[in-house]
């Protein structure tokens, strides 16, 4: 330590007599004279520090690429986009359609060519989007109303039978065994079995258990579009089914089936009076029992 403190005051020159005699009789003091005598040579230029500061300032700075949290956030919210449109188109163009009518209410939508269909109380119709030029095929599960777009064709198949269209106005029902075709405007082909029949403006036909049932009709569209619900010759159970998916509920038949067959009309909107039309009808008494639940005992 005493040594480098001599060397420090050597070098600026504080040394008094005695340590600077000292510091000569070290046997470094050689080497340090030289290095002394080397750098008294040396010539270092004032520093000019506002000069170094524009020089630092001028150079060009890289920025770093930073990417903001929130930025992160929306490029992933854009590709979550992305995807539930792709998705959205498929399931739109290329996954098969349903449309359904719930007990007690009625659904109306367009087909691809603008064609109107109406479906009654408890049905459903299937059909794709895609390539419908080429493919114009429904299924249909209960009733529904068509208005088709003119020059249009395209075919309804149920499990009971088929409907080939062209430019009309027609209803097709099935439901449990029977099949009927209305037409009210233009032509339909209907296909039953082994069976194709031809039909024009106000004629009908029906099929149950293989037996055919032509009619002609004078009302312009289906009754039950109107709130009425129409039957021909229909037995009492069939009756009541129908009464069931118009209005929600449930009836139990405490009688005998009736071998008597209903021809008219009952309301859609009215469940007191379409239950005293089948009391009346049948000799029935009918009670409530619930909101939603109707019991018919014999008077």
């Amino acid at each position: 330590m005493k040594k480098n403190r001599l060397l420090a005051k050597w070098l600026n020159n504080d040394l008094s007599q005695d340590e600077l005699a000292e510091f000569e009789a070290s046997p470094d003091f050689e080497k340090y004279q030289k290095i002394k005598n080397y750098t008294d040579h040396l010539e270092v230029d004032d520093l000019d520090e506002n000069s170094m500061l524009s020089s630092i300032l001028k150079q060009k700075k890289e920025t770093p690429k930073v990417i903001p949290l929130y930025k992160k956030w929306m490029f992933r919210a854009a590709a979550v986009f992305v995807m539930a449109l792709g998705i959205t188109f498929v399931m739109k163009f290329f996954i098969p359609q349903t449309q359904t009518a719930n007990l007690g209410e009625k659904t109306t939508f367009s087909l691809p060519d603008n064609s109107e269909v109406v479906l009654n109380s408890g049905s459903e119709i299937n059909y794709k989007k895609w390539n419908w030029d080429n493919n114009r095929r429904l299924e249909l599960k209960g009733e529904a109303y068509f208005r088709v777009a003119k020059g249009r064709r395209f075919e309804v198949h149920t499990s009971l039978g088929k409907v080939s269209v062209l430019g009309t106005q027609f209803n097709v029902k099935a439901r449990k065994n029977k099949f009927d075709v209305v037409c009210y405007e233009g032509r339909v082909k209907v296909n039953y079995a082994n069976t194709q029949i031809l039909l024009t403006h106000g004629q009908s036909v029906s099929f149950e258990n293989g037996k055919q049932v032509n009619r002609n009709v004078n009302s312009l569209r289906p009754e039950w579009m109107d709130d009425q619900i129409s039957f021909n010759k229909e037995n009492i159970r069939t009756l009541l089914d129908e009464v069931e998916r118009q209005y929600n509920i449930t009836i139990e038949l405490n009688a005998k089936d009736t071998v008597s067959l209903f021809t008219g009309k009952l309301p859609a909107k009215n469940l007191d009076v379409a239950l005293q039309i089948i009391s009346t009808t049948y000799h029935l008494e009918a009670k409530k029992v619930s909101k939603n639940k109707i019991i018919f005992d014999e008077k």
